[in-house]
């Protein structure tokens, strides 16, 4: 094993094009670090719905430009195969975006140049931008693809690769499985192609293009009176967002100083994530010393949009949920017409919603790559940050235009002395009070996953929290309305959980959600007890059901 390992890692150093990695693996080959080498080589970076993911680092295992250049090969192999390419602005153009992470850059010249190499035609975006640019410029050029390079909200030490078709949607299966046939057919990098040049850097008319776009998010004549505290998390959101409030007339939001410009190192906060304990904090702090209606952040590629509220003496953030809810209303009472889309993990309230405005509603699986396919969809949400408030302009989560929405209807509530949380309180009155919570658990090792989902399958609770499990559902099969997916499903009386593992992360998560009937406002305390005592105690229940 020892001789067999070393000769794989000397044969991916000789191909290795990046002196950072070659160094670094030159190193782990000389010191025989047998058990960092075996963790790099222990298989592949797998390349699925989510595209790539994962630590930079030298050898398979680990993002870095040899990895990127296969998968760029695999996906130009994959397009060619489709046919003659189509499109009306740009025959066979992939238009590709990157964020500000360490390599993003690096791994976007080499999809231009191997795309531009295999007779493609390539397009990069002229600077760190948001992914949702990207997947705007996709239908906007006519492009037959587009691969953002991002990692979202992974830690710094991460970096990935996203993969989207025409349509402007995400991959899906069988895609997916077909670009990483090709990708695992790619023999060695001597066979790609990669010229130095040919390929076109995009200048700043596609960004204009989609900043023009996001006035059509907002309804003409609406109040734009509500002010800002707001934080790009060391992302690259800050210019976008700042020019979008700017054309739509909304005060200037104030900067989180420490978190406006993009940092790779992401200095203030450990998991660049707004849900993460502390990472709203230095958001908090401006919120405190300048009173604004609404707390507003991006994560680092501003394709997700939280928002905090003022809730007595001090600032919340709200949950996706409710934040998915509020947006709801909005373009309910607005007067939109269109279909209303979530995953199975976000809360049942937006099908109250649409129900009672004769809406269309479709639940999907987990990802935009699933909400974004919806026919006739004009809004759409999940519960992690999520918001596709254009599905005309961005058929993807879009951290700038949901921040331009919830905006507006904080100005909207403004101007009738009322606030988001008055509004939440009037949902829970009208339809019930939805309270969503979730038990979420890291682990190094990825069968301990394994083994809690085997364990609920072949022992499956009959109860949680006192509530009878009335439906138990196993995914793997799909359903009439679902294609198959690794997760099972509990309908309890006045609850609902929802069990799956992670598609980008190493993490078992659980979805809970409980509805509480509220016959009047002065009932809502009680509600919210009930509620609270309810998640908990289902929590607790389904650790133990689960060995977690």
């Amino acid at each position: 094993m020892h001789d067999d390992l070393i000769a794989r890692a000397q044969a991916w150093l000789a191909e290795d094009p990046d002196p950072e990695t070659r160094d670094e693996l030159a190193k782990l080959i000389d010191a025989a670090d047998l058990e960092e080498l075996a963790a790099r080589f222990s298989g592949t970076l797998q390349f699925g719905t989510a595209g790539l993911r994962g630590e930079l680092g030298a050898g398979p295992m680990r993002m870095n430009r040899t990895v990127v250049i296969r998968a760029a090969a695999g996906l130009a192999a994959y397009l060619k195969k489709q046919g003659p390419p189509h499109g009306e602005k740009g025959d066979g153009l992939v238009v590709i975006g990157y964020d500000a992470r360490h390599k993003s850059e690096d791994f976007a010249r080499d999809t231009a140049a191997v795309m531009t190499g295999a007779g493609l035609r390539a397009a990069v975006l002229p600077r760190p931008l948001p992914t949702p640019v990207l997947a705007y410029a996709i239908r906007h050029l006519g492009a037959v693809a587009g691969v953002e390079v991002t990692a979202s909200h992974n830690p710094p030490r991460d970096n990935g690769y996203k993969v989207y078709l025409g349509d402007g949607s995400q991959i899906v299966p069988p895609a997916d499985i077909d670009i990483a046939e090709e990708i695992a057919a790619v023999p060695s990098l001597t066979v790609v192609p990669r010229p130095t040049e040919g390929w076109e850097t995009l200048d700043d008319s596609v960004l204009d293009a989609y900043l023009a776009r996001t006035d059509a998010v907002l309804a003409p004549g609406s109040p734009r009176t509500a002010r800002t505290v707001y934080t790009a998390m060391h992302g690259v959101g800050k210019d976008v967002l700042l020019a979008a409030f700017a054309r739509a007339g909304f005060p200037a939001p104030a900067l989180v100083a420490e978190q406006a410009e993009p940092d790779p190192d992401f200095p203030t906060v450990s998991f660049p994530n707004p849900e993460e304990p502390g990472a709203m904090d230095l958001a908090f702090a401006k919120a405190r010393e300048t009173d604004p209606d609404l707390v507003i952040a991006n994560d680092p590629d501003a394709d997700r949009c939280a928002a905090a509220v003022k809730d007595g003496e001090d600032w919340r953030m709200l949950r996706g949920d409710e934040v998915g809810a509020l947006l709801a209303a909005h373009l309910v009472n607005r007067g939109v017409q269109g279909t209303f889309a979530e995953s199975i993990v976000s809360s049942s309230l937006l099908g109250r919603i649409a129900e009672k405005a004769n809406l269309p509603y479709e639940e999907t699986l987990t990802g935009f790559k699933w909400i974004a396919r919806v026919d006739g969809l004009r809004y759409g949400y999940e519960e992690a940050l999520g918001y596709c408030v254009d599905p005309e302009g961005v058929r993807d989560k879009d951290g700038i235009t949901a921040a331009l929405l919830i905006t507006e209807l904080a100005s909207v509530l403004k101007a009738e002395g009322r606030t988001l949380l008055d509004l939440l309180d009037d949902l829970a009155v009208e339809h019930g009070l939805h309270a969503t919570d979730q038990l979420s658990v890291r682990v190094q090792d990825l069968s301990v996953i394994a083994d809690a989902m085997r364990r609920l399958r072949e022992q499956p609770p009959t109860e949680l929290a006192g509530l009878a499990i009335t439906r138990a559902e196993d995914l793997t099969q799909g359903t009439d309305t679902l294609p198959p997916t690794d997760g099972l499903r509990y309908t309890l009386e006045g609850a609902r959980v929802i069990v799956r593992p992670s598609g980008t992360e190493p993490k078992l998560k659980c979805y809970l959600e409980v509805v509480v009937p509220v016959p009047a406002h002065a009932d809502l305390p009680a509600a919210r007890a009930k509620a609270t005592d309810l998640l908990e105690t289902i929590k607790r229940d389904l650790s133990a059901a689960a060995g977690i």
